[in-house]
């Protein structure tokens, strides 16, 4: 039987607990998740590709069969690629599906065989975003109860360069 990979793609400028939580329940679904960190040309991120990938493993330390991968370009061809078999969509609230469906639609008809996966986030994660977690950041919050410690650390580090 062909193993069963599914692709998690996303900025994660910061990874959350939103978005542990959505990995920790894809494993239970899938063989193997990959953490696909893509690069948003209309973002300007608070951490560099590099600086993502690393906090996402770091946070994912504790999981088998979990891999992140930096990918800039068409996510169907980097899924074709890895001869994955489904993305694995996150969603909080009703506001993410309009858009989350029409991507669905658009990656089927660029490859057929890749199916894409919704779970919705657990109850204690559908108010938390990484835009909310920056905007906290920004003004001196305390973001510990939206990201893992890794995160936490970093986003500190980051304010005492500044």
């Amino acid at each position: 039987m062909r193993e069963r990979l599914a692709l998690y793609p996303g900025s994660f400028d910061p990874f959350t607990y939103g978005h542990l939580d959505i990995v920790e329940r894809a494993l239970r679904i899938f063989d193997r998740v990959e953490v696909t960190v893509a690069v948003n040309i209309g973002k300007e991120p608070l951490f560099s590709i590099e600086e993502r990938c690393e906090l996402i493993r770091q946070c994912t330390a504790h999981l088998d069969r979990v891999e992140v991968v930096a990918f800039e370009g068409l996510l169907v061809d980097h899924a074709r690629a890895r001869g994955a078999t489904a993305l694995v969509r996150g969603l909080r609230q009703v506001s993410d599906f309009e858009y989350e469906f029409r991507m669905a639609f658009a990656n089927r008809r660029l490859y057929p065989e890749l199916e894409t996966v919704f779970l919705m986030t657990s109850e204690e994660y559908a108010m938390i975003s990484s835009s909310i977690v920056r905007e906290i950041h920004r003004w001196g919050g305390d973001v510990s109860l939206f990201v893992p410690p890794p995160v936490v650390e970093a986003l500190r580090k980051k304010r005492a360069a500044r």
